[in-house]
């Protein structure tokens, strides 16, 4: 797996597949999948959206946003991209997001219980945070200096 700069037809092979937990997600915040592709393609064409890509396809983007004291991720994927490998690669991609945002702290949600998801967030390196207008509110602290 890899990541390189988003493009709207990655966006659109992305939502053409989308996975049901991703659609469920958008369900539970209170949006649909057409406003979460708005806002993804809003990022994307601020430069600020990422594909991650298997062999030759893109299987998830993950884009993000900086306001005063953290970026706020925002994400999409299709249901192969949910495995053990993917889990890995975020680690160290979403270190790579960090530096980009600043090293400010990065703020991801997530408005289903499932435990899997507490479990992957975990393993990335975030920090359960607890309830934030329905969600759960994860938080990867900013990068120790080396």
């Amino acid at each position: 797996m890899r990541a390189r700069a988003a493009t709207v037809g990655d966006l659109e092979d992305v939502f053409h597949g989308l996975s049901k937990r991703m659609s469920d997600e958008y369900v539970a915040a209170g949006k649909d999948s057409k406003s979460a592709y708005d806002n993804l393609m809003m990022n994307l064409k601020e430069g600020r959206a990422h594909a991650l890509v298997e062999g030759d396809r893109a299987v998830a983007i993950i884009a993000w946003h900086e306001h005063a004291d953290a970026a706020d991720t925002l994400f999409a994927a299709r249901e192969d991209f949910f495995n053990a490998a993917t889990v890995r690669f975020c680690k160290r991609h979403i270190r790579h997001v960090q530096a980009l945002a600043g090293n400010l702290p990065i703020h991801s949600r997530s408005w289903l219980d499932r435990p899997e998801v507490a479990k992957w967030f975990r393993v990335i390196g975030y920090v359960d945070r607890g309830r934030e207008n329905g969600a759960t509110l994860f938080e990867l602290p900013p990068a120790a200096n080396s």
